[in-house]
């Protein structure tokens, strides 16, 4: 390794986000060392981004801040962090989310050998930090080896991770040996360079090291839009994993799963607008296009009751679904209750 050269960039791709970036950048700074740099693109952020990195920048020259002429979306913005980073890895970390301590001493202790990918496992937990609805996405008590011939096993433990970019530590080298450019307007161009073709091989961190905030992430407007069609159609993508392993994360059209749809409804994220839009022009059976209609049309806080009834009496395990349910604004006072009996 050239001396002069990072071990680790960590590279957060940003818009908009001086309300938050300022809590993450304390709880990577202070990790820091001479081996460890971070990029900070920003895609020509409107707000006060510019003076909030600033003054890290300012403090410490391992901290580069590039403002971009113009937002290109997440993807290319990634992909152009990774462009400018100096390390041998890049840690592709959020905006809005925090590590904890001593996390970027444990992530170097990985990056050796022949490791291409290090998943870093994370906690989620509501916007406030107040409350944890899921102790780590990675279903894993001990630290996982997978080869490239795992791809299926690769994809089905660490998929619900990888729909979160903070959790991918890469080998800059095996980054930009990949088409990246076919993954820009995806929203989630890191899974697509780790499974476009033969997968890295990979050590996974079992114990969580990134907070994640839950339901802050600036696409959640688009989430019927990205979970019912884009990471869907990204997961069947992949040519070396098995329909197997990609139906145990994904439906090829999870839209056709009436429970999904209803869900949706009751958070607002489905109305008649997302019905003609997306469903309007898919073939489907007479039966079917009346429900997905139908539940287009119900009232959104008569979904949002029956929804979170349903989670209080059946699937308290469904901790996300009730705090997504309890933060909606058609939330009802069945969902607030229900938010409260399960400690948030």
């Amino acid at each position: 390794m050239d001396q002069d050269r990072p071990r680790l960039s960590i590279c957060i791709a940003t818009l908009n986000r001086s309300a938050f970036i300022g809590e993450t950048l304390d709880t990577i700074a202070p990790q820091l060392r001479d081996d460890v740099e971070l990029v900070i693109a920003d895609g020509a952020s409107k707000d006060d981004t510019a003076d909030v990195v600033g003054r890290y920048a300012a403090r410490d020259p391992r901290v580069r801040y590039v403002r971009l002429p113009a937002a290109s979306g997440v993807d290319q913005d990634y992909d152009i962090a990774v462009s400018h980073a100096r390390g041998d890895y890049c840690w592709l970390m959020t905006d809005d989310d925090l590590l904890k301590p001593g996390a970027v001493e444990r992530v170097l202790r990985e990056l050796h050998g022949d490791v291409e990918l290090v998943i870093v496992n994370a906690e989620v937990r509501t916007a406030d930090f107040g409350g944890t609805l899921r102790g780590a996405l990675v279903a894993k008590d001990s630290d996982a080896e997978y080869a490239p011939e795992d791809a299926d096993g690769l994809l089905a433990d660490t998929a619900h991770a990888l729909s979160f970019i903070g959790c991918v530590v890469i080998s800059r080298t095996f980054w930009f040996a990949r088409d990246r450019a076919a993954y820009y307007g995806s929203l989630f161009i890191h899974a697509g360079v780790i499974f476009q073709g033969r997968t890295p091989r990979t050590h996974v961190i079992a114990k969580p090291l990134i907070t994640i905030r839950y339901g802050n992430a600036m696409w959640t407007p688009r989430g019927f839009e990205i979970w019912m069609f884009k990471w869907p159609s990204l997961v069947w993508s992949f040519p070396g994993v098995s329909a197997q392993a990609k139906s145990r994360i994904s439906a090829r059209e999870p839209w056709r799963q009436m429970r999904k749809l209803w869900l949706y409804r009751s958070i607002g994220g489905y109305a008649p607008r997302e019905y003609d839009r997306f469903l309007s022009g898919r073939p489907m059976s007479p039966i079917a296009r009346l429900l997905v209609r139908t539940i287009a049309a119900v009232p959104s806080r008569l979904a949002n009751a029956m929804a979170s009834l349903y989670c209080g009496l059946f699937a308290r395990h469904a901790r996300m679904n009730i705090y997504d349910l309890s933060r909606s604004p058609h939330a009802s006072f069945v969902s607030r209750a229900v938010a409260r009996s399960a400690g948030y």
